[in-house]
């Protein structure tokens, strides 16, 4: 037996997220969602993600235009050339796909959406980031920038950011723990957090926590069940403008099959 073979596989323990993470328990897999809003204002509550404003879903599941507010985030520049992309179709399922980016020039995915999961670049030219803002969305692009946006990648971070995800069809989520942070400046601010679940079209809201500077940690002995369909988010509102939020959860997904 070699130093790197699996422990288990050899009738020895390892703890449980280990083993989930490394994809050594049937029909359980882990998600790991990270959120960011850089402007959090107090007129509206918004989601925790990069593009501001409340995340919504599509009514019909549609062709996505995908484009960045940059020039250089194209197939052969210096910045970000391509991305992958994780959606919800009209199934409920999860799809996955592989888009080449073209400047500020929308290009369309091959799959339809009602969301979208998360998106992340996979090449990239002699920047080592996406020069632009990256939007994936729905209606006239003006800038790159889509009228809609339903997924979106804040410039420089390779990865998009925003604290939502929608449980596939096929699969019970279960939220282990979580949390909320701010810096609000100068320390006399405070954010209203709200943790929501979205079923059968109603938003419920599971958790409100109030905080200036610091962080709101959340940790569930017992997992919170949300079933197939129904999607999570966090949200923010401030006493000031321009103050930002960022956020973080855990979700383990078990198949129903495996329940």
């Amino acid at each position: 037996m070699s130093i790197n073979e699996s422990l288990t596989r050899w009738n020895k323990s390892e703890p449980f997220e280990l083993q989930v993470a490394r994809g050594q328990i049937r029909g359980h897999s882990i998600v790991h969602i990270f959120g960011y809003n850089p402007d959090v204002d107090s007129a509206s509550e918004e989601t925790v993600w990069t593009a501001g404003g409340l995340y919504q879903h599509l009514d019909t599941p549609s062709i996505m235009k995908v484009s960045s507010s940059s020039a250089s985030d194209t197939s052969a520049g210096v910045g970000a050339r391509s991305i992958y992309i994780v959606g919800i179709n009209s199934t409920g399922g999860e799809v996955t796909e592989t888009v080449t980016l073209n400047g500020q020039t929308p290009v369309n995915t091959t799959h339809t959406y009602s969301s979208i999961q998360t998106s992340s670049v996979v090449s990239i030219g002699s920047a080592t980031h996406n020069e632009g803002n990256i939007s994936i969305g729905t209606g006239t692009v003006t800038g790159g920038v889509p009228a809609n946006i339903y997924g979106h990648i804040l410039a420089t971070e390779n990865k998009s950011l925003i604290g939502h995800y929608t449980i596939p069809a096929g699969y019970t989520g279960y939220l282990i723990s979580g949390g909320m942070s701010s810096g609000t400046e100068g320390g006399t601010a405070y954010i209203t957090g709200r943790l929501k679940v979205k079923q059968n079209d109603i938003v419920y809201t599971s958790s409100i926590v109030t905080f200036g500077n610091g962080q709101v940690n959340f940790d569930f002995k017992y997992p919170v069940a949300i079933p197939e369909g129904a999607c999570i988010q966090a949200t923010a509102k401030s006493t000031a403008n321009n103050e930002a939020v960022s956020c973080n959860f855990e979700v383990v997904l078990i198949k129903n099959e495996d329940l």
